[in-house]
């Protein structure tokens, strides 16, 4: 990672299975992530690979997501199953969230 920054903010996740991950680089300083958005930190680890974590946004924190330890060079292809699985079912969360306040607002609730 470069200097000044301690995580990347995960941004879109390619639909191709090979397919990028798009991030932007989070500063030391940086907010909590917001809702449902996914935080990457990625470091060397100690014999080979790379130590990776990921973190999910909650409403008044964020929780580990997941581990890797020790993954290989090509990291984002074994990561990125389970953070596009997660990332569509926050979008399918909130989408169930805004139809159902949607509905008690139109029933008068």
């Amino acid at each position: 990672m470069p200097d000044g920054v301690h995580s990347a903010l995960l941004q879109r996740i390619s639909t191709r299975p090979d397919g990028p991950l798009d991030v932007t680089w989070l500063a030391v300083k940086s907010p909590q992530i917001p809702l449902g958005r996914i935080r990457l930190r990625w470091e060397p680890a100690s014999r080979s690979g790379w130590d990776v974590t990921s973190y999910l946004g909650l409403t008044t924190a964020e929780v580990l997501l997941g581990s890797w330890p020790a993954a290989p060079d090509d990291w984002p292809r074994l990561v990125r199953p389970t953070l596009y699985e997660v990332t569509g079912l926050c979008a399918a969360l909130s989408f169930a969230t805004d139809a159902l306040e949607l509905s008690n607002r139109l029933s008068g609730v």
